[in-house]
């Protein structure tokens, strides 16, 4: 096994230039560095995670809280603990989930938090520690999130350049600001065409609530196109219409907006706004990482692009 002085010798450094590199980056050249982290990657060394805690005296945990009721194999949020443990394991700190049911805080250096509702604005700014949101948010917190309203722009006017005459936004039944930025970027796009009549439902996250109300309380018309605040509403929307025997896509068509495995297994496959959900999260712990060293953020907010991903539920 690698020692501190192995990587010494291969980067032609003192011990105690390795030892800053690791425990004080802040304070040595990009190209010692490089020059390190070089000889530590050839050598397969990895940091004593306690020597470097006690060394910066720091926990070197940080905690991740998801406050919703999930499911721990959904794939929306593997995804996004995929990338926070790839880009903490960058950092050599260790991940600590914390569910609704299992708020601990305290004992760590840092945190990322998703699934916040306005409740938790009463206690989130108390905390003595770093925090970054997985969401956007209007209480000046740090944040990242999609481009919620511009995505549903974007599948809004794709769904009327295909053709489609009526179209009907699928929202999810919550007083959170990315559903409203969803919502807004409908209406936008809709104001364009003031012929065209504007239809907004809202239910829970749930595709067999989507797919029970499409066949049985929502109005709608042949050559229509259903954009969803979520691939889950899309999947019940899709099964509602398929129940009602209805064709998709050349009279219906369904965009949803994740692009995260459900939208793969659909039959036919989700046409979707696709999140970059593994390199939001990886942008999570950046920023948490620059917070964590007392770095000035170069923005609060990051904001990534929804991608069009056109399968089989448009035309």
């Amino acid at each position: 096994m690698a020692t501190l002085k192995d990587v010494a010798q291969k980067a032609n450094v003192s011990k105690m230039t390795v030892s800053r590199v690791i425990n004080q980056p802040e304070l040595v050249t990009e190209e010692l560095k490089n020059l390190v982290f070089q000889a530590m990657e050839e050598l397969n060394y990895r940091p004593n995670t306690a020597a470097k805690a006690l060394a910066r005296n720091r926990t070197m945990v940080v905690k991740v809280l998801i406050l919703e009721k999930m499911d721990i194999t959904e794939p929306y949020y593997m995804n996004l603990l995929n990338g926070i443990a790839q880009e903490l394991d960058k950092h050599s700190y260790a991940l600590q989930l914390m569910t609704e049911n299992s708020v601990d805080l305290g004992n760590c250096d840092g945190y990322i938090i998703t699934g916040t509702r306005k409740s938790d604005f009463e206690w989130i700014p108390q905390l003595d520690k770093p925090v970054v949101l997985f969401g956007e948010n209007a209480n000046n917190i740090p944040f990242v999130d999609s481009d919620n309203q511009a995505g549903i722009e974007t599948a809004t006017q794709y769904a009327i350049d295909q053709g489609y005459e009526h179209v009907i936004f699928m929202g999810i039944d919550v007083p959170e600001l990315f559903e409203a930025s969803r919502e807004n970027g409908y209406l936008s796009v809709m104001a364009r065409y003031p012929e065209k009549d504007v239809a907004i439902h809202r239910m829970k996250n749930s595709s067999s609530l989507a797919a029970r109300l499409t066949m049985e309380e929502i109005k709608f018309k042949p050559n229509t196109c259903f954009i969803c605040a979520s691939d889950r509403i899309a999947i019940g929307v899709e099964r509602g219409l398929q129940e009602l025997n209805l064709t998709i896509p050349d009279d219906y068509g369904i965009i949803g907006f994740d692009g995260v495995f459900l939208d793969q297994i659909a039959s036919p496959k989700l046409t979707t706004m696709k999140q970059d959900i593994v390199g939001m999260g990886r942008a999570c712990v950046k920023q948490l990482m620059h917070q964590i060293d007392k770095k000035k953020l170069k923005t609060p907010n990051e904001i990534f692009d929804a991608t069009l991903i056109v399968r089989g539920t448009t035309k």
